[in-house]
């Protein structure tokens, strides 16, 4: 009986398509668990997975071979027969201001939306104006490094002045060796963008762009620009942070990374990277400093998805509580992505 009533209590969340991020990639060994929807509410005692839909029929199958709950094919049928508390977006880009709109309209009380917010400017415009509307859902924007415990310490560092100003930040970005550059960019860019915004508290502006068209899947493209303040607080901070990007193809192997470099020191981190170097004396010449590095690893898990999932759990429990990635910040990252055009 004691089971039943707190089964009762467990938020019922649904997720609508049925792909990798949702579901297929708890089966690769070499990632941190969970790392997906479905693993993840799973995972979390407040929640219980209710649903599933897709429109691809194998999906559903395997989904609801996996996970041994009901899968539809129609998402306004299950959120009628369901209810959930909890709506997940994992479908492509240009369907999400559609389940967005769906779920507003269903008065769903939190939605996850997988990133890209959407494929365009105006639609993402769209989504993050349904917020806050009368009784319309709180919308979080899966960036998960908002989430990462790795991201977050390196976050604290930075914002501590232990490594002095931010005086310019790097980031490299390699998936591969056919891909086009455009599609790398807003698939993988958004992230990096993302965290880029995340961890300096800034807003990420593009000015121009040197080397490879990111409409062509060879060579790499330098997206120059600038980590700038808000407007409501730019009399609060100091000059804008210079920016670059590179994204590139022909390699036969990845690398997400971002390095601040600091007055004081840097700071590097990225897929496998947590490294922080400190200002000290030289080894090398007198009355010169170098840097020393202080931290050369993230130790123990990073809860990336389980972090996510607690946030939209707690938007639900506390009603009018904003989420660590909002709608807001997916567009902030949208509206950089346009303003990065595919012919320069």
């Amino acid at each position: 009986m004691n089971t039943g009533g707190k089964m009762k209590d467990k938020i019922k969340t649904a997720i609508v398509g049925l792909g990798r991020i949702a579901s297929l990639l708890e089966e690769d060994a070499r990632r941190e668990k969970p790392c997906t929807h479905a693993g993840a509410i799973t995972a979390n005692a407040d929640c219980v997975l209710a649903c599933g839909c897709d429109i691809d029929e194998e999906r559903r199958g395997l989904f609801a071979e996996r996970w041994r709950v009901p899968v539809y094919s129609d998402a306004a049928e299950m959120i009628r027969e369901q209810n959930p508390q909890i709506l997940i977006i994992a479908t492509h880009p240009d369907s999400h201001y559609f389940y967005c709109r769906l779920a507003a309209e269903k008065q769903i009380p939190v939605v996850i939306c997988e990133k890209p917010l959407a494929d365009t400017l105006v639609t993402a415009r769209k989504i993050a104006a349904l917020v806050g509307v009368g009784e319309r859902p709180v919308i979080l924007t899966n960036h998960e490094r908002r989430y990462s415990a790795d991201y977050i310490k390196a976050k604290e560092i930075l914002a501590s002045e232990k490594l002095g100003d931010i005086l310019g930040v790097r980031a490299v970005l390699y998936m591969g060796k056919n891909k086009r550059l455009l599609d790398v960019f807003w698939h993988d860019g958004t992230h990096l963008a993302d965290a880029a915004m995340f961890l300096s508290g800034l807003v990420l502006k593009h000015r121009k762009s040197r080397g490879a068209k990111l409409a062509r899947a060879v060579g790499a493209a330098w997206l120059e620009g600038e980590l700038a303040a808000k407007a409501e607080s730019r009399g609060q901070h100091s000059a804008p942070i210079p920016f670059v990007m590179e994204v590139g193809a022909g390699r036969d192997y990845i690398v997400f990374e971002l390095e601040f470099s600091c007055s004081k020191g840097k700071l590097c981190i990225g897929n496998g990277i947590f490294e922080v170097w400190e200002s000290d004396e030289s080894p090398y010449a007198e009355r010169f400093k170098s840097l020393k590095r202080t931290i050369a690893a993230f130790e123990g898990p990073t809860g990336y998805f389980a972090n996510m999932v607690a946030d939209a759990v707690f938007c639900v429990r506390e009603p009018g509580r904003q989420p660590v990635s909002s709608a807001a910040d997916g567009l902030a990252v949208i509206e950089y992505l346009h303003s990065v055009k595919p012919w320069r």
